[in-house]
């Protein structure tokens, strides 16, 4: 592959990620209320002896304003993240671990409760405006939700990771290329390439034909991205650990962007075919257009299945694979005796599933990769793909 087209990728690349970044607060609002009653009772159950085997899955699974290392409660480890709000016209930044876990109030910041759960709330009055202390559970303070909250939150912390990685992979590949051009690959190089060329013939060119290295770029910064994340959650130890692809809002995003780019790309066959499907009776178009109602709900399902698809599948494999972890625990605090015997299984299960994890995140890139491809690809236009194709092959 060219100098150019690593250019193409790694542009590409950056943008997709500025739109995932510039988004990604904007979709978790819609999920943060129902995460954070979650994570507000990780922390009660932090308080009781028994252990608590859904909170402490769902701790792991969620986006937090803080990087849990280990440990439990008080004495546990986590990076915090900066907390960074807009409110009354002014910028309030701190970071994450001057709220204790929700159980604190920072100059008068505190994490919500109520119908206001997991987001950080201003408290109200003159007692409170600049109160830094405890906060007494179950007490209602007045407050009010700040109006713009761009934190540096776990899963965003993971995407600028992330970033750095694969410009760091991509910038060291293409050096390469551009210092010894006529050089077998090695290193990273040998590496990528296999990666690059197998997509590029498997996915691209055979959905696109001659128009492939328009979209290359993109669809490869889409596999790229989502395979290095995917395999970025398994590992448990920082930076790893990170349910960013588990998240709904950013394969939401990444849906958005393959519907935009899938709409923009469109031919005129394309719209000609929804509103007057070819080869179905004139009966289900006229009077009642019931063909026509069913390819435009197509339009918008397509972009719903892979975001849904990406989002489940990641989200259930760490959830099945921290349950196994859970088990010791929970025939533990039944029979300590109990609890040494099912941890070999335990164990076992969970190399098992961090195996199967591994060929879930290739699996799961290919197929998104692969299904965007497809959709750009009837977009263009069946005839016009098939004369591009011809020409590919030729």
């Amino acid at each position: 592959m060219s100098y150019k087209g690593i250019e193409r990728i790694l542009a590409a690349f950056f943008c997709t990620v500025i739109m995932l970044f510039a988004c990604q607060k904007t979709f978790a609002q819609t999920t943060e209320g129902a995460e954070a009653e979650n994570v507000e009772a990780v922390a009660e159950a932090t308080e009781e002896e028994a252990f608590d085997a859904g909170p402490f899955i769902i701790e792991h699974v969620i986006d937090s304003y803080g990087w849990h290392i280990c440990g439990d409660g008080d004495k546990s480890v986590t990076i915090p993240l900066p907390i960074i709000l807009f409110d009354d016209g002014h910028a309030v930044v701190f970071l994450s671990n001057k709220l204790h876990h929700g159980e604190a109030a920072y100059n008068g910041y505190a994490m919500g409760w109520g119908e206001n759960k997991g987001r950080i709330v201003k408290l109200d009055g003159d007692l409170y405006s600049e109160y830094t202390g405890h906060l007494e559970e179950g007490m209602e303070y007045p407050c009010h939700v700040c109006k713009w909250d761009i934190s540096i939150t776990k899963n965003v912390c993971a995407l600028l990771i992330s970033l750095i990685l694969i410009s760091c992979i991509f910038l060291s590949v293409a050096k390469r290329y551009r210092e010894h051009p006529d050089e077998a690959p090695s290193g990273l190089q040998a590496f990528v390439e296999p990666v690059i060329v197998f997509i590029q013939d498997e996915v691209i060119t055979p959905s696109l034909g001659k128009n492939s290295n328009k979209y290359a770029p993109y669809l490869l910064t889409l596999f790229f991205f989502i395979f290095l994340n995917n395999i970025m959650g398994i590992i448990p130890i920082f930076p790893g650990g990170a349910n960013l692809t588990g998240n709904i809002a950013i394969t939401g995003i990444l849906a958005l962007i393959t519907f935009f780019v899938t709409t923009f790309s469109s031919g005129k066959e394309y719209w000609v075919d929804i509103f007057n499907t070819p080869g179905v009776p004139w009966w289900l178009k006229i009077p009642l257009p019931i063909m026509p109602m069913v390819e435009v709900i197509g339009i918008f399902t397509k972009p719903f299945v892979l975001m849904v698809r990406l989002f489940a599948n990641i989200t259930a494999g760490h959830i099945i694979t921290l349950a196994f972890v859970s088990l010791i625990f929970i025939f533990g605090q039944m029979n300590p005796v109990i609890g040494w015997a099912v941890s070999p299984v335990s164990v076992f299960f969970y190399i098992f599933m961090g195996l199967m994890e591994l060929l879930v995140a290739f699996i799961q890139a290919f197929v998104f990769t692969l299904l965007s491809a497809m959709y750009i690809g009837m977009a263009i236009g069946e005839e016009e793909h098939e004369e591009e194709a011809t020409v590919v092959e030729a």
